[in-house]
């Protein structure tokens, strides 16, 4: 039989753009396996008038819509049971890029890898990394307000977004694109859909902040007893490069362990593993910086060498293994970049991602791994942390599959975090996996402003209905 619906959507997006039954099974899933659906259809508009288009339809018929980016999320929040997914794929232009205002127009649809290596050649760069960043789109991006490991020195997208073109629910095309810093003229939409999970409006393009490309950069591993030094180790490198720290990233011995084991190809720094490592990375724009020496060494690379050195005569790290080169660099990072992946080799597991001060981050680990043992005696955990912003990415793994028991240890992530001062969500969003701590944790009288937002934005409730408002 046929589905009058998907026939009218394919009069809009071609029917190849379509997809139902066994060709949509692909899409009923995030990478976690955690969340599975089976949705109507998977719809790939072409562009910002076709999402328009397709939205009226499904306004009119009462569908609900999932929004759908690259994919890579990790909270439920593109669970479609029985919705059509729109996936922004298609919108893959790179509108416009302004070398002079350090600016670029894309659409939602562009990976970030993509924008990465489109700016290369014009020494410009789009400073927000992470892990996903093959797969990771713009729109996702921006609708998970996403952040990463450069977050210390650039700030989440939002603080990298100047303005975003939006398509509400009722297939109207909101405007807001812009290359300005400064605009006071009323409440800012932007700010209001970056975030938002795609329960307000779909973003279908946005302009963006540049950045000068890095002209060097300068990479080490460093070996430390404990957490305890580690801010006073961030402190140090930032007052004495004037701020060029662009990732510290923590890594502690049960993270290196669990890799050896699942990933022999990729060498940790250091053996044997120290109790912390930290990744850390400078980096420079300026030409001084990137001439190489006498000796062939660049001016940036000796002058974190030298710092090192004092340090380590100091006693105020344990070891040190500067990159020295480029190939270096890349496994570096390559071991702090399957953190995703090695977090997965376990089940049942519970994923959380928390913020909390920057000095709080090793007593909320240490009276983390206490109470997890009292709910769940024996039970494993791993932690990787982007440690320069004081976002944990604490991983427990019960010793049995039981929603109750998975339930109280996200409980207490949250209960630790917010006596500390945190957060119980820092850069994976709510979706569904954190409705829970939205209900427990959130302000009240904040909880009714976000729904009546979500009343102006959609009336009928059809964006990504069910995620991030309990």
């Amino acid at each position: 039989m046929t589905d009058p619906l998907l026939d009218h959507l394919a009069a809009i997006c071609g029917a190849a753009n379509v997809l139902s039954g066994p060709d949509a099974a692909p899409f009923g899933q995030e990478p976690t396996g955690q969340y599975r659906w089976t949705p109507r259809a998977v719809v790939r508009p072409g562009s910002t008038a076709d999402v328009s288009a397709v939205m009226r339809v499904l306004q009119a018929a009462s569908v609900p819509v999932v929004p759908l980016g690259g994919g890579s999320g990790l909270t439920g929040a593109t669970a479609a049971e029985g919705a059509v997914m729109l996936s922004l794929t298609r919108l893959n232009r790179i509108r416009a890029i302004n070398p002079q205002a350090r600016t670029a127009t894309v659409e939602a649809g562009v990976v970030l890898q993509s924008l990465h290596e489109a700016l290369e050649d014009r020494g410009l760069s789009f400073p927000l990394w992470f892990g996903a960043r093959g797969t990771a789109q713009i729109g996702g991006c921006l609708a998970t307000n996403a952040g990463g490991s450069n977050v210390l020195r650039y700030g989440n997208a939002r603080a990298l977004c100047l303005g975003v073109e939006a398509v509400l629910p009722d297939g109207r095309v909101m405007d807001l694109l812009s290359g300005l810093h400064k605009d006071n003229s009323g409440y800012d939409l932007r700010d209001l859909l970056i975030g938002s999970e795609g329960t307000l409006a779909i973003i279908t393009a946005a302009t963006l902040k540049l950045q000068p490309r890095p002209r060097a950069r300068a990479t080490a591993a460093i070996a430390l007893p404990g957490l305890a030094p580690a801010l006073d180790l961030l402190n140090t490198l930032q007052e004495s490069t004037g701020g060029m720290v662009e990732a510290f990233e923590y890594m502690p011995d049960l993270y290196m362990h669990r890799l050896a084991e699942h990933r022999p190809d990729l060498r940790p720094p250091f053996d044997p593993f120290p109790p912390v490592t930290i990744l850390l990375e400078l980096a420079s724009t300026q030409e001084a910086d990137a001439v190489p020496d006498a000796e062939g060494r660049m001016p940036l690379a000796r002058r974190l060498e030298d710092l090192l050195e004092r340090m380590l005569a100091n006693g105020q790290i344990s070891d040190a293994i500067p990159a020295g080169s480029e190939a270096r660099r890349r496994a570096f990072w390559a071991v702090r970049e399957a953190a995703a992946e090695i977090t997965l080799t376990c089940e049942p597991l519970v994923d959380t991602d928390i913020a909390v001060p920057l000095d709080a981050v090793e007593p909320f680990l240490r009276a983390m791994s206490a109470r997890l043992q009292r709910l769940d005696p024996g039970a494993g955990e791993m932690v990787v942390a982007h440690l320069g912003d004081g976002n944990v990415h604490y991983t427990a793994y019960p010793t049995r599959a039981d929603a109750g028991l998975d339930e109280a240890i996200r409980e207490a992530v949250e209960d630790e975090a917010l006596r500390l001062g945190g957060s119980f969500s820092a850069e994976h969003g709510i979706g569904l996996s954190k409705l829970g701590a939205m209900r427990r944790h959130k302000d009240p009288v904040a909880l009714k402003m976000m729904r009546g937002i979500k009343r102006v934005f959609d009336p009928s409730g059809i964006l990504n209905p069910g995620k991030t408002l309990p």
